[in-house]
């Protein structure tokens, strides 16, 4: 777990001018080390988290002379040792004992489409000193990010969008549609955008080439398909059952795979608790727990210390309550914002952001329970989409967060161009590989909303602490075996029904049917006090006015009653609208 970055150039200029100050912006990212790179037109650079093979021998940027080849990675490749072991057989001499050097012999024997041999996540960049050529990928669920800018002969790319700003010469204008997606989709702007025009993002699973005249193309190598198969029709709910039992056991076992100690990020919900369980079946010892929680506002409990408390006494962790008052989470919030790599408006990522900074003092790695919901349907919107006959109308009236119509009551008139995201959903549902509105939401919700909501978030607040965080519900053996599974039996009972059925005998009864719970952050939904006079100091600062993103009587009317509008996942409207100009401000845009 890394951070990464580098310039090309096609103009003949000399590249790596902007690698140190990429670097510098990405320190949290790689406390333990750093390297560069760069000859004639090519720079890499790196800021390193040391998890396996901690010797210097597998620091980067990593370069083989032998096989002309020059890599910056972040991530882990789970099944590294096993590919180690294959390509030694084929004759290949490794200088470390790590996952970085794998990759490189493994680019070298399959091409980029050797991606398809990893289990694990990734990002990273391979030059080939013989062509010239620039290959850039990610991993197949977006898990570790990956963002470009583009400028008059040259390309630079970085592991988050604020070191890309720290290099300069990005236009910082506001993308219209990025925009509409950010205030209807709960944040989430699809990949390839982002906020701003000037920088774009790599989508999962893709394999982007870049040759040295500047030339670009890009592929995917992987694709979900969610919806049933003909040869799984005669399969019984016992048998889905055992199946996902045993994908889970795999996927939380390759990911223990580190030469420093992995802990567990314990929220008190099946989830995360199903991973505490398997990792005692597996005779994990010692295993450091951790949970969160904030002060009770009126009826809005601030913590579920009682289910995280009951696993951590079933399976004797090393368990860890971090509590957090008002008063912290304000003085913590400038410090969140400038840790997103893009804007993110969900309440929890305070929540994650003070939890991996407590975490990180005792563990480098943690294991976490992000993707369930999507993979498993947990979420309340899935029986709505159950009983759908128009999954665009439907999908829109239950979670976006306002419709086109207050959306022009919101956003100044020239922001205003399209009704942006109902048309990206409609045009997703209509060329969705699945048929049914229930398998077309989950698929959307997979490949677009986990990976720039729950996925990212974690990610970003996790790594502002040099914190790694590992997600077993996004093996992709695990995704793909949930995608076959029949809608009724992930959605049926509240949710995520196969998974609770496959995790009776191993948690206990009282967190599997209990209430569905979220993060909670009650401050965060109701702004009062010293919450609500940072969200009106940011969205009343000069810079906000002047920037005039929204339109003035809309957010005057969220300011006069700040607990009186929330979306349909009941957050803040006005903490929405606060949240994005608090991050163009942190930015310095």
């Amino acid at each position: 777990m890394c951070g990464i970055c580098g310039e090309l150039t096609c103009n003949g200029d000399p590249a790596g001018a902007s690698l140190a100050a990429m670097m510098q912006r990405m320190w949290s990212r790689g406390p333990d080390a750093g390297g560069a790179f760069s000859q004639d037109r090519v720079a890499f650079g790196h800021r390193r988290l040391s998890i396996i093979d901690l010797a210097a021998a597998s620091a980067q940027p990593m370069i083989d002379p032998e096989l002309g080849l020059a890599v910056v990675f972040n991530g882990c490749i789970y099944n590294f040792r096993e590919l180690r072991s294959e390509l030694a057989g084929k004759g290949y001499r490794f200088f470390s004992h790590g996952d970085t050097e794998v990759i490189l012999k493994a680019y070298k024997e399959w091409g980029p489409r050797c991606v398809e041999q990893f289990y694990g996540m990734f990002a990273f960049a391979i030059w080939e000193r013989d062509s010239g050529r620039v290959v850039l990928a990610r991993d197949r669920l977006g898990i570790k990010p990956l963002y470009y800018a583009e400028g008059p002969g040259r390309f630079r790319f970085a592991s988050t969008l604020p070191a890309l700003l720290a290099a300069g010469d990005v236009d910082t204008a506001i993308d219209p549609a990025a925009l509409h997606h950010y205030l209807s989709w709960h944040a989430v702007v699809p990949a390839p955008m982002t906020i701003l025009k000037g920088v774009r993002k790599l989508p999962p699973a893709t394999i982007c080439t870049i040759e040295p005249d500047g030339r670009r193309r890009e592929e995917t190598y992987w694709q979900l398909e969610v919806g049933p198969r003909a040869a799984d029709r005669a399969l019984s709910e016992a048998e889905w059952r055992e199946s996902v039992r045993d994908a889970m056991r795999k996927a939380v076992d390759r990911r223990r795979v580190a030469d420093v100690p992995v802990g567990v990020l314990l929220s008190g919900g099946l989830d995360s608790s199903l991973l505490v369980a398997i990792l005692a079946g597996l005779g994990q010892k010692d295993l450091k727990t951790f949970s969160v929680g904030f002060e009770t506002i009126g009826d809005v409990e601030g913590d579920e210390f009682h289910y995280s408390d009951l696993i951590a006494s079933r399976f004797a962790t090393d368990h860890h309550r971090i509590r957090v008052d008002g008063s912290r989470a304000i003085e913590s919030l400038p410090g969140m914002v400038a840790a997103m790599s893009e804007p993110m408006m969900s309440h929890d990522a305070i929540g994650f952001y003070l939890l991996s900074q407590e975490v990180s003092k005792y563990v480098k790695v943690a294991q976490s329970g992000q993707g369930a919901d999507e993979i498993f349907g947990g979420y309340h919107w899935y029986p709505v989409l159950m009983r759908s006959n128009n999954a665009t109308e439907d999908y829109a009236r239950v979670y976006f967060d306002r419709d086109h119509a207050e959306m022009a009551e919101l956003v100044a008139p020239a922001l205003m161009n399209g009704d942006y995201s109902r048309n990206f959903v409609d045009a997703y549902f209509r060329n969705c590989r699945g048929t049914s509105p229930i398998d077309q939401t989950l698929q959307l919700d997979a490949e677009i909303m986990m990976v720039d909501d729950p996925v990212k978030r974690v990610d970003n607040m996790a790594m502002a602490w040099g914190l790694e965080t590992r997600v077993p519900f996004l093996d992709h053996e695990v995704v793909e075996l949930a995608a076959r599974i029949p809608a009724e039996l992930k959605v049926r009972g509240g949710g995520k029904h196969i998974l609770k059925e496959a995790s009776r005998g191993l948690v206990p009864d009282e967190v599997i049917d209990r209430p569905k719970g979220y993060f909670p952050v009650p401050a965060l939904k109701y702004i009062r006090g010293a919450f609500l006079d940072f969200v009106r100091d940011v969205l009343d600062a000069p810079q906000a006015r002047q920037r005039g993103l929204f339109n003035r009587p809309y957010i005057e009317r969220l300011l006069a009653d700040p607990e009186g509008e929330l979306t349909p996942k009941g957050h803040s409207k006005l903490w929405q609208v606060a949240l994005l100009e608090c991050w163009l401000q942190t930015q310095g845009i």
